[in-house]
C-alpha cells in the first residue's frame, strides 16, 4: 500500500515529484520522501507525515537535480518508522542509487536471513532493502542487469523505481499485481503508480508498464526488457474495489467505471424495496451510483465524510469511544429519517465500523437498513501489498452472512458474489488476483506464514 512517482529530465524535478506524490497521497499517509540526482550528487528528504507537511518550499528548493523519484508509504512489511521510509538511498562499490517500491516480497525474510548469515548488515526492516543488497552483490556491470539478477530470486509483488546517476529504471513483477504507468510531460518522461498524478501535472498518459517489464529511461532513448518467464497476469482486484483513486486508469480500465459496474451487478438480482441508495463515502460512491442506476432507486448522499480526520487522530476515552465513528461520518438527519435505506460499501473487514454506522442511522430515524457490499466476503489476508488483517480479524473468515447481519444489526445483508465480481470487470480472460476472497494464492508461501496467517481463525462476535 504505497505510491511511487518518478520523473526524468525536468528542471523542476523535485517540485513535479511533490505534486505527483500529492496526487498519490491516498496510497500512503505514514511517510513521504523524494530523492534527486544533480550530476553525481544525490539530494533527498524523507519524513513521517503527509506530503504537504513533509515538503516545505525550502525543502523542495534544496532538492536539486533534473531527475527524481518519490514515495508515499503505508507499511505492509516493516514497522511504521522513519528508518523504513523511502526512497532508500545508498552508496556502494558501483556508485549511488535510490529505490522506491510498492508491493510486498513474500520471501523477503528468508532471503534477508541468508544475506545476514553471509555478512550483510541491514539498516531497515523493509523488504525493499533486500533488493538493494542483492543488487550490490551482483556481478553484472550494467545497473539494469544487476536489478534483474536481484529480482530473479524474489517472490511477490513489486512496482518499483531505481534512480542512478544516468538513468531512471522502472520494473513491474511478471504478474502485474500492483499498477504502474508511463507518461510524458513535454521533453520529460514520468512514471507513476496511478494515472491521476499525470492529470495534476498535465502530463500525457502513454501506457501502462507491462507486467514483467524493465523500462530504462536515459538520454539516449527508452528501452524495454522482458527478462522474466511469462506467467498469467494477476492484477489486484482490490485496487478497483477500494484502493485506487476513481479517476485513475489501470489494468485497462477506469476505476470509476469498474466501481459502477460492481454496483450494477449487485443490484441486478436484488428484490428489496427501498426509498434511497446511500453510499459509505468515499470508496462506496461509485458502486452506489451503479446500484441506483440499475435498480431505479434514487441515489442520495445520506452520509457525509469528514475529510480532515487522518489515520492518527486521538482516540476518545473509553467512556465516550462510541462517538468515534462520528469523527469520520455523519448522517443528514432529515434525509434518512423514516426512510428505507440501501447502504452501499466497498467491503467489510471486521464489521465494527459498519455496525456503528448502522447504529447511527437508526439513531437518526432510519426505518429500514439494507446493507450491500460491492465485493465478496473478505475471508483471507493479502500478502501482495494490501494491508489486510490476519484471518483472526476478518469476520467473514469465521462467520456466516446471517451471523454478520445479526452482529451489524441491519435488516438485510448481501455481498457481491465471486461470479458477479468477475462479470463486472468485463473481460474475456479473467486476469485478476482475488485471493482475499477465494483463498486462491497463486504463489507459494513459507510454511510458517501459512500456519500463522492463512489458516488460523479464532474470532468471536461481541
Amino acid at each position: 500500500m504505497c505510491g511511487i512517482f518518478g520523473i526524468y529530465n525536468h528542471k523542476d524535478a523535485a517540485n513535479i515529484t511533490y505534486l505527483g506524490l500529492y496526487a498519490l497521497q491516498h496510497r500512503g499517509q505514514e511517510s513521504a520522501g523524494i530523492a534527486c540526482i544533480d550530476k553525481n550528487n544525490y539530494h533527498y528528504h524523507k519524513q513521517m507525515g503527509l506530503v504537504s507537511d513533509v515538503f516545505t518550499l525550502d525543502v523542495i528548493k534544496n532538492l536539486k537535480g533534473t531527475n527524481a523519484i518519490g514515495h508515499v508509504r503505508y507499511s505492509t512489511t516493516g514497522s511504521s518508522d522513519l528508518k523504513n521510509s523511502q526512497p532508500i538511498v545508498v552508496e556502494y562499490q558501483k556508485g549511488h542509487l535510490a529505490i522506491a517500491h510498492n508491493g510486498n516480497l513474500i520471501n523477503a525474510y528468508k532471503v534477508r536471513d541468508e544475506l545476514r548469515s553471509s555478512g550483510s548488515i541491514f539498516q531497515t526492516t523493509t523488504d525493499t532493502e533486500v533488493i538493494v543488497h542483492l543488487m550490490a552483490r551482483s556481478k553484472e556491470t550494467v545497473t539494469a542487469e544487476r536489478l534483474i539478477s536481484a529480482l530473479s530470486p524474489l517472490v511477490g509483488s513489486y512496482s518499483l523505481l531505481v534512480l542512478t546517476q544516468n538513468e531512471l529504471i522502472a520494473a513491474r513483477d511478471p504478474y502485474g499485481i500492483r499498477p504502474l504507468c508511463l507518461g510524458r510531460l513535454k521533453d520529460s518522461y514520468v512514471i507513476s503508480s496511478e494515472s491521476c498524478a499525470f492529470d495534476l501535472i498535465e502530463a500525457e498518459f502513454l501506457r501502462e508498464i507491462e507486467p514483467g517489464e524493465i523500462l530504462i529511461i536515459n538520454k539516449k532513448n527508452l528501452q524495454s526488457l522482458f527478462p522474466f518467464k511469462k506467467v498469467p497476469y494477476r492484477h489486484c482486484i482490490f485496487e478497483f474495489i477500494y484502493f485506487a483513486r476513481p479517476d485513475s486508469f489501470m489494468f485497462g480500465n477506469t476505476v470509476y467505471n469498474v466501481r459502477k459496474a460492481l454496483g450494477r451487478e449487485l443490484a441486478k438480482e436484488d428484490t428489496v424495496e427501498a426509498d434511497m441508495v446511500i453510499p459509505i463515502p468515499d470508496s462506496g460512491i461509485g458502486a452506489a451510483i451503479g446500484y441506483s442506476q440499475t435498480s431505479g432507486i434514487p441515489f442520495e448522499l445520506g452520509l457525509i465524510r469528514n475529510h480532515y480526520v487522518g489515520r492518527t487522530f486521538i482516540e476518545p476515552e473509553p467512556s465516550i469511544r462510541h462517538f468515534g465513528v462520528r469523527l469520520k461520518h455523519n448522517a443528514i438527519h432529515d434525509l434518512v429519517k423514516g426512510k428505507r435505506l440501501i447502504v452501499v460499501d466497498d467491503s467489510i473487514v471486521r464489521a465494527t465500523t459498519s455496525r456503528k454506522i448502522i447504529s447511527m442511522l437508526r439513531f437518526y430515524g432510519a426505518k429500514e437498513i439494507h446493507f450491500r457490499v460491492s465485493s465478496p466476503p473478505t475471508r483471507y489476508p493479502c500478502f501482495y501489498g494490501i494491508d489486510t488483517p490476519t484471518r483472526k480479524q476478518l469476520i467473514a473468515a469465521s462467520h456466516t452472512v446471517d451471523e454478520i447481519k445479526a452482529y451489524m444489526q441491519c435488516d438485510s445483508l448481501k455481498y457481491l458474489s465471486i461470479e458477479e465480481m468477475r462479470r463486472a470487470v468485463n473481460e474475456d480472460h479473467y486476469t485478476f488476483c482475488d485471493a482475499c476472497f477465494t483463498g486462491d494464492y497463486f504463489m507459494p508461501f513459507p510454511v510458517d506464514m501459512e500456519q500463522m496467517e492463512l489458516f488460523s481463525v479464532d474470532h468471536k462476535l461481541e
